[in-house]
């Protein structure tokens, strides 16, 4: 007795259609390899999981296979051009990156105060207010610097200061201490 019709339908309970793509999956790719062997057929099987991993079954190498699909329906060869879009990539983006050197080494110049004959009355007083305003972040830092710097060294002072203190207090109770030593042994005398 055979198994009855199943519907075909999409499996709600994800444990169940993960189960059903596994038996499937295997079903399918050994009668790929089944369809290869006993008919000398060149076969190539692809499949995606839910999840994105792949599964593939190739009786011959995937890529000439693939290529050999897209001679027949007659789709551009896959590696020319991934390649020619990738060289027109790298081109484009090199010429991008040599113009944007260029200007940032114009820029760097006029900054410098150089190749300033190019510039109009706008861009002069553009350019004038960019170093103004970059030597007021400068001294504004310098500024900063140099408030740390010297709280830093009146800290080191005190502490100083404090230490010097202890000592000089220190030396006083040693030379009380020795003018009683020395009282006591006068006295003993």
């Amino acid at each position: 007795m055979g198994r009855g019709k199943v519907e075909l339908k999409r499996i709600e309970n994800t444990t169940s259609r993960q189960v059903t793509f596994s038996k499937r999956r295997n079903g399918l790719l050994k009668k790929a390899f089944e369809l290869s062997i006993l008919c000398d057929a060149e076969v190539a099987v692809i499949t995606f999981s839910p999840s994105g991993k792949a599964y593939q079954f190739a009786s011959h190498d995937m890529d000439r296979t693939i290529e050999r699909y897209r001679k027949e329906v007659g789709l551009p060869s896959s590696t020319n051009n991934h390649r020619s879009k990738t060289t027109q990539f790298w081109k484009t983006e090199i010429n991008d990156l040599r113009k944007l050197v260029e200007s940032l080494e114009t820029r760097l110049k006029h900054l410098a105060g150089e190749e300033l004959l190019s510039l109009g009355m706008k861009d002069l007083k553009q350019l004038e207010r960019q170093i103004k305003t970059g030597v007021e972040r400068i001294r504004s830092r310098k500024r900063r610097l140099i408030s740390e710097h010297i709280n830093l060294l009146k800290m080191r002072q005190k502490a100083l200061q404090d230490e010097n203190a202890h000592l000089q207090k220190m030396l006083e109770d040693a030379s009380a201490s020795c003018r009683v030593w020395g009282d006591v042994t006068s006295n003993a005398v």
